[in-house]
Formats: C-alpha cells, structure tokens, sequence
C-alpha cells in the first residue's frame, strides 16, 4: 500500500481482492480492524433501531450515546487499519539497510528491533480497542430493541475476532523481539486483554439468550 491509500476507500470486493493477493500488506492486523469496525457499525445500527422508538424511551438518551461512541468508534478502526498496513514498512526498510560494516550492522540491527515494536505496537491498539468497545455491544444486546439483538451480540462476536486477531499480531512481531523486558511486556498485556475478550464475549452470550428468555 502507497502512503495515501485508505482502506475505508475500496469497494468490499476491492478490499478483499487487495488482502487475498501476494502483497505483504495489509494483513491480518488490518483484516481484524475492519472486522472491528464491521462490529462497531453493529452497535450504532442497534442503537439506532432502539432510539426514538415507542416502548423504549427510557433508555433512549442511552442509545444515543451509544450511537455516537460506536460512530466514533468504527471511524477509529478504520484508521487504524490503514496504520496497521503501513506499522511493517519500517522492518522492511531496516533489513534493506547497508551491513557491510560493523557499524552498518549494529544500525541495522537496533532499526530492525524499532520497526518490530512498532509493528507490534499498532495491533496492540486495536485489541485495546476492541475488547473495549465489546462492553458496549453488550450493552447494545442486554437494553437495545430485543429485534436486533442478534446483531448485537454479532458485534461482539466481530470485536473479539478482531482482537484476537490482533493479539496474533502483536504476539509475533514480539516473537522478534530481543528486549525481553519490552517483550514480556507486549505479551502481559495482550494476555490481559484475551481474558478481557473472553469475558465480554461470555457477557455477551448471555445478554442474547436472556433476550431470548433462556437462562445460561
């Protein structure tokens, strides 16, 4: 991708086309933000059929927030999918770096090291993202219109993929990483954030299945 192409700009179809070809980017990373800002568009869609509607006025100033987190949101995920396709650019420019000397090698080295925190560093963004706004489609499943709750917990189901694919992303461009303390740390923090998607997805789960009168 060329530094001003925008993902959120192409078609479906062109999306899917530019991430099922050879090209190194974007990835999974950006695959997994769009799929959070897929669940993101979810939410507001919930809220929207909720808000202003009769028999649900009193959660009503709630959905409209709602509407307008997850419009904001979705905006977000889409930025940071375009950032995600560029994070890897700076490891690739490091390996193409001269190495003839000793120190071209020790240059070429300590810039290979930064372009994989970086590369990391925007994944990690993403799961935080995600496995934040999954609270939110719980909310949208458990006292938007009972209609849509499919659809809310279908947000909840895209957020925790996108963070999972996320974790993916920061785990191995951490993998890469000789700094253990810089290391251990990207893996503290995206073990944290599995457990968080696991419990909302759970949370989730169950707002849906009390809409449907069923006990879990």
């Amino acid at each position: 991708m060329t530094q001003d192409e925008r993902l959120g700009d192409l078609t479906v179809a062109g999306f899917l086309e530019r991430l099922g070809s050879d090209a190194p980017t974007p990835g999974g990373g950006a695959a997994g933000a769009i799929a959070g800002a897929t669940g993101a568009a979810l939410i507001a869609m919930v809220g929207r059929l909720t808000v202003d509607k009769a028999g649900f006025e009193d959660v009503a100033e709630r959905m409209r927030t709602l509407v307008e987190r997850a419009d904001a949101a979705r905006a977000g995920f889409l930025d940071l999918a375009d950032r995600d396709a560029h994070a890897f650019d700076g490891v690739m420019a490091a390996f193409k770096m001269p190495k003839g000397t000793v120190v071209e090698k020790a240059a070429r080295s300590a810039s290979i090291q930064a372009g994989y925190v970086q590369a990391a560093s925007v994944p990690l963004e993403i799961a935080r993202a995600a496995v934040g706004l999954m609270e939110l489609a719980e909310d949208a499943t458990a006292a938007g219109n009972p209609q849509a709750a499919s659809d809310g917990l279908s947000a909840a189901v895209l957020l925790h993929a996108a963070a999972l694919c996320a974790i993916a992303n920061v785990e191995i461009n951490a993998a890469s990483l000789k700094d253990e303390g810089i290391r251990v740390g990207l893996l503290d923090d995206v073990g944290v954030l599995r457990e968080g998607a696991e419990r909302n997805l759970r949370e989730s789960e169950r707002a849906f299945h009390h809409r449907l009168g069923r006990s879990v």
